[in-house]
């Protein structure tokens, strides 16, 4: 792995999402609303940073079945990568980690459910998730690494 890639993963809380699902949008624009502390950067799965750390996560770079968060190199997947982040989000958002007494089968299993239909359930964009520079803050971009 490059040095420039190991720092941002040990140094950054990423979160990696689909950004042509709108429902994936509407998370990252969730996030940017109510991370009022940056503690999370957001990187899209479908440009080539995100293409860079779904291959070093050995995950797929051609279908993408969950939402990743990356804590200081740990890779967190499905329910759990949900709960991690909605807990260190303020009240009333917080509230939502009691979800873990719900057992992980169960909750990977409703998490999964929504993944795999959300194209059909929410839709898909036809072009990726556009960062303004007003959020620009909340993303992390492929030249970061250069």
């Amino acid at each position: 792995m490059s040095q420039p890639l190991q720092h941002l993963i040990q140094n950054h809380n990423i979160i990696l999402f689909d950004a042509v699902c709108v429902l994936c949008s509407a998370w990252a624009d969730f996030m940017i609303k109510h991370d009022r502390r940056c503690q999370f950067k957001l990187v899209s799965v479908q440009s080539s940073l995100g293409q860079q750390l779904l291959k070093h996560y050995h995950f797929p770079t051609d279908h993408f079945e969950t939402m990743l968060l990356l804590e200081k190199g740990q890779c967190y997947t499905e329910s759990t990568a949900f709960l991690r982040i909605i807990q260190r989000l303020d009240f009333p958002y917080s509230s939502l980690k009691y979800a873990r007494l719900v057992p992980k089968t169960l909750r990977d299993f409703a998490y999964r459910r929504i993944a795999l239909n959300r194209y059909d359930l929410f839709g898909k964009t036809e072009q990726c998730y556009v960062v303004t520079a007003d959020i620009q803050q909340h993303f992390l971009q492929d030249d970061v690494l250069r």
